[in-house]
């Protein structure tokens, strides 16, 4: 019993020790005003519009300048994605979650691409009128 309790002790002191590392702190950036842009009604020949207020959730606040910097991308990419809807995909919510998944997948992809890290964790729509 007192080998292994020693063989314990032992392996226990062995073991590298890591630095500690502090955690992430998950922050979240807005746009400011919100994003209006148009998509294509039902019958094809009107537009409708939407006005969404965007809120992106950072993984580290230490990625908050390079999402500055990338904002006119960001925001091309929410109104491009928007403007190519349906209406009936606007108007329910199944639709809207798609349409925010989309983004979401969208940024992330774009920000690994420009910036080395998908650094954008979650999307919410805090504001959400159509018309």
């Amino acid at each position: 019993m007192l080998i292994r309790l020693l063989i314990c002790l032992s392996l226990l002191i062995a073991l590298p020790t890591t630095a500690k590392q502090e955690p992430k702190e998950v922050v979240y950036y807005g746009f400011d005003p919100d994003i209006v842009t148009n998509y294509i009604s039902g019958n094809g020949r009107s537009l409708g519009y939407i006005r969404v207020t965007v809120e992106l959730m950072v993984e580290d606040k230490a990625y908050l300048p390079a999402i500055e910097h990338h904002e006119p991308l960001i925001l091309d990419i929410i109104i491009s994605i928007f403007t190519k809807q349906p209406e009936d995909k606007i108007k329910s919510l199944t639709g809207r979650e798609d349409i925010r998944l989309t983004i979401l997948e969208s940024l992330q992809k774009a920000m690994k691409k420009e910036a080395g890290e998908s650094m954008i964790k979650d999307i919410l729509f805090t504001k959400y009128l159509y018309q």
